[in-house]
């Protein structure tokens, strides 16, 4: 079973229904369920990595597109100091983000160790 984020099938997403304004733009959202299965399929054929980046990507289908490009731009080299990238990892895991918060707090160690946060 295939839906969006609004829980409407996939299915249910056609030209019409559109036309028509039956669609929102949740009901093309992707689910956090499927980036969960993709990340099951992803471990099953050898691609943890691939595997870790879904499971994230899940976490963060329940934030504000905003949000996500301020976490985006955050990361960026240059962007912030190891302290706002902690204080975003405590946000993150606050919110239940925590394999996104880890990801924070991992940046926060390396950026400082190789020179790259905001001077």
């Amino acid at each position: 079973m295939s839906h969006g984020f609004s829980g409407k099938d996939v299915n249910e997403v056609t030209v019409d229904s559109i036309r028509r304004g039956d669609i929102t733009i949740d009901d093309v959202r992707i689910h956090p369920d499927t980036l969960e299965h993709q990340a099951t399929v992803a471990e099953a054929n050898g691609n943890p990595q691939l595997a870790a980046n879904f499971l994230r990507a899940a976490e963060l289908t329940s934030m504000s597109d905003e949000d996500v490009l301020g976490l985006y731009e955050a990361l960026r080299p240059g962007r912030s100091t190891a302290a706002e990238l902690t204080a975003i990892a405590d946000r993150l895991t606050a919110q239940s983000a925590t394999r996104n918060a880890e990801l924070f707090t991992q940046a926060a160690a390396a950026y400082e160790r190789r020179g790259l946060t905001k001077k």
